[in-house]
């Protein structure tokens, strides 16, 4: 007999959950808000009364390694997506994938470093108005719900 991760389509579900949270976090942008303008790992956007304009990193007076390290945060979020939902695809396939579970482990690593240095990062000293905001809070989100149903896909137990 095949032994199945306990509670699969809840492990598939919170995985999927966790590849939301990653892609909403990296590619919605939003980290921090200074009056009109968000600004993300990826880029910026300013809105104004005829509409939101996506723009860079760089009018925040941020060096070339702040914008970098964005870029990697961006990049490492989306490697997390597309590994976490390798592993939600095996396991929705009834099979235990411990490789991808591995994989997703350091990929969520190596992102949590990079996003962590990017929020240290950041040039307060500029802009002491900006507000953290809901990308941060997803990006903490996505690595609790990814490494949980990693570390629960490792610890893989028999279906009773």
């Amino acid at each position: 007999m095949r032994t199945l991760v306990k509670g699969r389509w809840f492990v598939v579900i919170l995985t999927l959950c966790a590849c939301v949270a990653f892609a909403m976090s990296v590619q919605g942008g939003q980290w921090w808000v200074i009056g009109n303008a968000e600004v993300g790992p990826f880029g910026a956007k300013r809105c104004f009364e005829d509409g939101c304009t996506p723009t860079g990193l760089g009018w925040l007076g941020a060096d070339e390694r702040w914008m970098r390290i964005g870029m990697g945060t961006w990049a490492g979020g989306l490697i997390s997506v597309f590994v976490l939902i390798v592993m939600a695809g095996a396991i929705a396939a009834k099979r235990i994938p411990k490789l991808a579970a591995k994989t997703a482990l350091v990929a969520i690593a190596t992102v949590t470093l990079a996003g962590m240095w990017f929020v240290v990062q950041f040039p307060r000293e500029t802009h002491a108005a900006a507000e953290l905001s809901r990308g941060a809070i997803l990006f903490v989100v996505a690595i609790v719900l990814g490494v949980a149903s990693a570390i629960w896909v490792l610890r893989g137990k028999p279906l009773s």
